[in-house]
């Protein structure tokens, strides 16, 4: 299965970052010592959410403002309505892995 390896040091806290695995473009962002891992492009326009601002489990699209909750994909303010995908993250000290979901 196709997997990144990052370390925890190129992830700072509530900013989120766009990295490639295969073909597509996945948002990585730390909170505390969790790390979560989300399509990047928002379900509404094509926005990088890699670019959008993170505030409590929430990432907002900055285009149109439209928010998703980085632990489920799930749409949590319009003008989304679609949820965006989420990917498998492992931690292991201090390098994390992000893979797609089986």
């Amino acid at each position: 299965m196709e997997s990144i390896e990052i370390k925890i040091d190129q992830l700072q806290e509530s900013k989120p970052v766009k990295f490639t695995l295969g073909s597509e473009d996945v948002c990585v962002a730390r909170i505390d010592d969790e790390v979560f891992a989300v399509a990047d492009i928002c379900s509404h326009a094509e926005a990088s959410l890699s670019e959008g601002d993170i505030k409590d489990y929430k990432i907002e699209c900055w285009l149109h403002g439209a928010e998703f909750d980085l632990r489920s994909g799930e749409v949590l303010t319009p003008p989304a309505f679609e949820a965006i995908e989420t990917f498998a993250v492992v931690r292991d000290g201090d390098t994390v892995t992000i893979s797609k979901k089986k």
